[in-house]
């Protein structure tokens, strides 16, 4: 595990944009099952996290068209919480950062870490509001 204070900033940049941290293996199961839509960023203290992922799904989630439940999971902190999120994210394997979109409790739409490396936050943000504005 980290630090709190390390991963606080990186926490706060997804929550106040409107994301609910999940915690508790519980919480992630009832958030994902939950009826309409939701996005669930696997949140991680690297490089690629801070440069594309978190700044790409800020900027989707700003769309007229988002999902109905903004979620995350922090990798290297909450193990329980993340071993839940990502065990609904199969087949695709461990991955963060990671963002995913859920529709009835079905995954529907995957980013995956290689997807992220090496990409923009506005490449990332515009794959994400192509996968709005299909399933939201």
């Amino acid at each position: 595990m980290y630090p709190e204070y390390l991963v606080a900033p990186m926490r706060e940049e997804l929550t106040k944009a409107g994301f609910k941290e999940l915690k508790t293996a519980a919480e992630v199961d009832d958030a994902i099952k939950s009826e309409g839509t939701a996005l669930v960023v696997v949140n991680s203290v690297c490089g690629c996290a801070a440069a594309n992922a978190r700044p790409g799904v800020r900027m989707a989630v700003n769309n007229a068209k988002k999902p109905d439940h903004l979620l995350t999971v922090f990798a290297g902190m909450e193990k329980d919480a993340v071993d839940q999120a990502r065990a609904h994210m199969l087949p695709f394997p461990p991955s963060s950062p990671a963002i995913a979109l859920f529709k009835n409790g079905e995954l529907v739409h995957m980013i995956e870490r290689h997807q992220i490396e090496g990409r923009s936050a506005e490449l990332i943000a515009d794959n994400l509001a192509a996968a709005f504005e299909q399933y939201c």
